[in-house]
């Protein structure tokens, strides 16, 4: 018999009080939400040992993502923030030597923020506490499993979408 988790007894204790609660519906959700919660516990412990605030990380991970080099207006508009919003996170950036801002080559009006090497090494080392830790969960699968996870997710996620999930991100 497979081990149980305590999902499993969660959904125990709620069919006799809701007669109709589907136990696969239930323990699904209920498992998305414990991983999506411990998910975030790793991530914000990860924060903490790389001394970073989440708005310090939200920062550097919009900004690795545009590869490491993007205008402000560019990472306002990425973060969903008013442009003097973003201009403080900079400066607090800039100070600890995560970023720096260079004149654009291209448009002297303007300024490129980029990754300094330090900000780089600490976006990644905070990205490489959780990545291990969900490979570590999903390592339980084997590659077509996780596949098929994941194009199952992909469907239930399709219709989340539809029904005006604005942004997910």
């Amino acid at each position: 018999m497979e081990r149980r988790d305590w999902t499993d007894g969660h959904v125990e204790r709620w069919k006799p009080v809701l007669p109709g609660l589907d136990p696969e519906v239930e323990g699904a959700v209920t498992r998305m939400k414990k991983l999506s919660v411990h998910l975030r516990r790793v991530r914000e412990q990860s924060l903490v040992d790389f001394d970073l605030d989440r708005q310090e990380f939200d920062t550097l991970h919009k900004l690795a993502g545009r590869g490491g080099k993007a205008a402000p207006s560019e990472l306002a508009a990425d973060l969903d923030l008013a442009p003097a919003s973003v201009t403080g996170r900079l400066d607090v950036l800039e100070r600890r030597g995560f970023v720096r801002r260079t004149p654009s080559t291209t448009d002297r009006r303007r300024v490129d923020v980029e990754l300094t090497d330090q900000g780089r090494s600490t976006w990644l080392g905070a990205m490489d506490v959780l990545g291990h830790e969900e490979y570590r969960l999903l390592g339980v699968l084997d590659k077509d499993e996780r596949t098929l996870l994941n194009d199952m997710l992909r469907r239930v996620m399709v219709v989340a979408e539809d029904q005006g999930g604005a942004a997910w991100d």
